[in-house]
């Protein structure tokens, strides 16, 4: 429900704040009073079209400001989450119009789009007038209103997912038989490669080991040439230990006629060819700790350079070979069983089709049996809006082969006007005036289905009066039961029948008269105002919407009639 609207700056409107309540509420004034700007003014803040021409003069913003009280199973809460936006307490709409033609929105203080804005405005309230083209007029629309009459929403939404059940089960069978008809193309590749990196059979962590290995062999066999030429300078041919040990000899040979001379120097030559001895002890057992087969390095680098070879071959570090040899293979056994697989899928498509089609069908018997009922409880609210003899019609149109989420049914609303003419769309075949009426009729049957909570009005009674305006004002008055109903209306017999009432007076801005009255022109500044009227001055103004310019005593008892009548 709206609970409350405040508008700064626009147009006429320089400031206006309004406590709006349940039931039904009419806005009455004098023609050119500002009734349509409030409607604007509103139809902005649900996301209209802006226009820097909605600024009052002089001002550079203007601003309206909604504020809502939903139910908490309304649907406004599931479009909030879905936005990420807050949700806690009255819901408040802001639109802010710059006079450079720029706007901005809100909803709870948080900046949206005009599209958020427009979808959550939605469903909060429909706007109806004679010449309105949004609401139920939309054939986009009537397949949803006839669903909510019907009591088929639910199962018009189970049929959304097996649709889409059923869509998703094709695209599965779609994509393996492209994938099969691409692999058949691939198969013999596909064979080579299972045999090829089979026979090479790579593992996880070899190219490492492998040249780490190859760089040790690499590296011993650099030190073992010098090691080996470190061992032919102390054992080989050119080895001093046989002309030491010869010299040794020949100085323990005369070691009896200089002892103190020779024992010292034969000492040391001893001490050096220990020396020696002990080095090529060492050097022996350092190249028999480096010796490789070079055979083996041979193998090594082969194996590397085939591994490497395969890695670009099939694009893949070699490291990951093992995992390609996987896959390789399972493409092959997949292939091999690719056509029990797709027969599978085939059948899980078919049988997703044969679900959605039961189902769509019992939804289609559903809404045309239900067409049949809403033309009929249509139909009983035409008389009375001297609409007798016009007939509504709820046009379903099933072709199963034009299947979609919402089933194959095409819904529209027709109607005839006389008996006789050919009928047809609502809005191409009703004119302003019965296409009012009409809407009302459809939007009484339809209040607790479907509807937002707040209606608006405006004008649906314009060229009508006597009996016809006191059944439009009924009809709003038990709409008003079930939703908030806002109408603008020039019929005292509506007024007469609202719970509230707000009078649209224009006039001078306080103060500003007394200046403009100084002026060469003489023209003062010019705003709406809104008063909420009581008992005695809703009486005098519904008198005056009977009398006219000077109201008589015979309006006044006439609008007491008409009060008592209503109540």
């Amino acid at each position: 429900m709206l609970s409350s609207l405040s508008i700064r700056d626009i147009v006429l409107i320089e400031k206006l704040d309004l406590s709006l309540a349940d039931g039904l509420t009419v806005l009455t004034g004098e023609t050119g009073a500002g009734k349509s700007i409030l409607l604007d003014a509103v139809s902005l803040a649900l996301g209209g079209r802006g226009d820097g021409a909605l600024v009052r003069h002089g001002a550079q913003k203007g601003q309206v400001t909604l504020v809502f009280d939903l139910s908490a199973d309304h649907p406004a809460h599931d479009i909030l989450a879905g936005a990420d936006l807050p949700d806690e307490g009255p819901l408040v709409i802001r639109r802010v119009q710059m006079a450079d033609g720029r706007t901005r929105a809100s909803i709870n203080e948080e900046q949206v789009s005009v599209q958020t804005l427009r979808l959550i405005g939605a469903s909060l309230i429909e706007l109806h007038g004679q010449h309105d083209d949004r609401a139920m007029v939309d054939a986009a629309s009537h397949r949803a209103l006839l669903d909510a009459f019907a009591g088929l929403s639910g199962a018009s939404a189970g049929l959304g997912s097996l649709w889409r059940l059923w869509r998703e089960a094709l695209e599965n069978a779609r994509a393996e038989r492209a994938r099969i008809v691409a692999a058949e193309k691939e198969a013999d590749f596909i064979r080579h490669a299972v045999e090829e990196l089979g026979a090479l059979a790579p593992k996880a962590g070899e190219e490492t080991q492998l040249a780490e290995r190859r760089a040790a062999m690499m590296r011993s066999e650099k030190i073992a040439g010098d090691l080996s030429e470190a061992l032919d300078a102390v054992s080989g041919g050119a080895s001093p230990i046989p002309a030491l040990a010869a010299a040794v000899r020949r100085l323990e040979r005369r070691a009896g006629e200089a002892q103190d001379l020779v024992r010292p120097a034969v000492a040391a030559i001893d001490e050096a060819l220990n020396a020696l001895e002990l080095a090529r002890g060492h050097l022996e057992s350092a190249l028999a700790d480096a010796a490789f087969e070079p055979a083996e390095l041979e193998r090594i680098e082969e194996r590397l350079f085939a591994l490497r070879a395969a890695g670009r071959k099939y694009a893949s570090p070699v490291d990951d070979l093992p995992a390609v040899v996987a896959r390789f293979a399972g493409q092959l056994e997949r292939l091999d069983q690719s056509a029990t697989y797709l027969a599978g899928l085939e059948k899980v498509a078919a049988d997703a089709e044969a679900a959605y089609r039961a189902a769509a069908d019992a939804l289609s018997q559903g809404r045309n049996a239900a067409a049949r009922r809403l033309d009929a409880a249509v139909g009983a609210e035409l008389a009375p809006l001297k609409l007798e003899r016009a007939a509504f019609i709820t046009q379903v149109a099933s072709d199963p082969a034009s299947a979609g989420p919402d089933g194959y049914d095409q819904v529209e609303f027709w109607v005839r006007t006389n008996p006789g003419t050919r009928p047809g769309p609502l809005m191409k075949v009703a004119s302003g005036g019965e296409l009012a009426r009409f809407l009302l009729a459809l939007k009484v049957v339809l209040a607790d289905k479907g509807s937002a909570p707040t209606l608006v009005f405006d004008e649906i009674d314009t060229g009508v009066g006597g009996a016809v305006a006191d059944a439009i004002g009924q009809r709003l008055a038990r709409l008003a039961d079930r939703v908030q109903v806002l109408c603008v209306t020039h019929a005292p017999q509506v007024a007469a029948r609202a719970r509230h009432h707000l009078l649209i007076a224009k006039g001078a801005r306080e103060g500003a008269a007394q200046d403009a009255a100084r002026a060469a022109d003489h023209d003062a500044p010019v705003t709406t105002s809104v008063a909420v009227l009581g008992t005695r001055d809703r009486r005098e103004e519904i008198a005056r919407m009977l009398a006219g310019a000077t109201v008589t005593a015979e309006a006044r008892a006439a609008a007491d009639r008409l009060l008592k009548t209503a109540r």
